[in-house]
């Protein structure tokens, strides 16, 4: 028989209806608030001291609320940096948001030859166009760009396991991963050559030998090395790896497809066109950054070599779905109509310090009357 005081005690603890009817409008499902209620409810059970009715809904709350914000939903960027990771990256341009409405809401060709009335392959008109935009003999799609970058790496490490790379070079991406990881996940065997600040093509030569499956080159897109430093040119690599017969790719990173240094403050970042012209077998990049679509990561170069990327078991398991597919055909296309200033984030990159600071304006006569301590200053952020 239990104690009078532990029954007393018990009786305090609220029904769950009443919790449910309390906590009102919710922009959550019903059934995951019933959840969440009887969980704690069920706390409850095993305390000693059960707060009052107030102090249960504040304790409800404190999980309802943070599971409420966790629903992913459109947020202000504030922050000055136009490709946040933390914010989904590049916003989508309407022509894009249009494409993928249509292609949700129906049926669609993914995988179907219209003009055949047969079995088709998929992104067959996206890889087609983009081998026209990026300058490359052939390009395929999966899912993100360390994908694209495990999926080669993978492919070329086969038989031979070692990849030749920079120590400067080795560096961390979004997320704490760092290609070193990225590399040994993919089951190659890393050949560090150089130094942090500085690496020779000779380091390059020295380094290749019957067991190298190829040499990677990584942009440093977020972080810059200046002073005592050295590093080769990508043509004179790709004249090394063409005289050893060794497959040279390069992750570009950003993907950039326009002239960056015109593009508000932003230094030049190679674009996969001037990258694949300097003799480079393969590139991939994130289409979600500066190319400004959707996350995919974009394969670029050699037929050949697309080709075989595309039969590797592993690449079904990395493949867009109809949705990316049409997001990333949607922005392709308009960078092939010349309407890459529709892309918000490219859009947004040009906007000028003096129209900047016409908006801050704008904005601080709204907000003025709000108990805020507001004024217009000056920064630097990164893009």
């Amino acid at each position: 028989m239990k104690p009078a005081i532990a029954t007393a005690s018990l009786r305090k603890i609220p029904s769950v209806d009443k919790v449910v009817g309390e906590i009102g409008g919710c922009d959550l499902p019903r059934r995951v608030v019933v959840d969440v209620v009887r969980h704690e409810l069920g706390l409850l059970r095993a305390e000693k001291n059960i707060p009052n009715f107030s102090g249960v809904m504040s304790r409800i709350r404190a999980v309802i609320d943070p599971l409420q914000l966790a629903k992913i939903q459109p947020v202000i960027n504030g922050t000055g940096i136009v490709i946040h990771t933390n914010f989904g990256r590049a916003p989508l341009a309407p022509a894009v948001i249009e494409s993928l409405t249509a292609i949700a809401a129906n049926y669609t060709n993914l995988e179907y030859d219209l003009a055949s009335g047969e079995r088709g392959h998929r992104a067959t008109y996206l890889e087609h166009n983009l081998a026209l935009v990026c300058g490359a003999e052939a390009t395929t799609v999966v899912n993100n760009c360390a994908a694209a970058l495990i999926l080669i790496l993978r492919h070329f490490t086969a038989k031979k396991k070692e990849v030749v790379i920079s120590r400067g070079e080795l560096i961390q991406i979004g997320g704490g991963f760092r290609i070193p990881e990225i590399l040994e996940a993919s089951g190659a065997k890393l050949r560090e050559i150089g130094t942090t600040n500085k690496t020779s093509i000779k380091d390059y030569a020295r380094a290749l030998g019957p067991d190298t499956a190829l040499i990677l080159k990584v942009h440093r897109s977020n972080f810059f090395m200046g002073g005592f430093v050295e590093s080769p040119s990508t043509e004179d690599l790709a004249k090394l790896a063409r005289i050893k017969r060794i497959p040279f790719v390069e992750d570009l990173g950003s993907g950039a497809l326009v002239a960056t240094e015109k593009v508000g403050a932003m230094e030049h970042e190679p674009t996969p066109n001037e990258t694949l012209r300097s003799g480079v077998d393969l590139v991939c990049f994130s289409a979600d950054k500066l190319f400004g679509g959707p996350q995919a990561g974009i394969i670029a170069g050699k037929r050949r070599h697309i080709a075989a990327l595309k039969r590797e078991p592993f690449f079904r398991a990395l493949r867009c779905d109809k949705l990316i597919v049409s997001a990333l055909q949607a922005t392709v296309d308009l960078y092939l109509a010349d309407k890459s200033r529709e892309l918000p984030a490219l859009a947004m990159l040009e906007v000028t310090a003096d129209q900047l600071r016409v908006r801050a304006e704008a904005l601080l006569a709204q907000i003025r009357d709000l108990p805020l301590r507001s004024s217009i200053g000056e920064g630097k952020a990164q893009v």
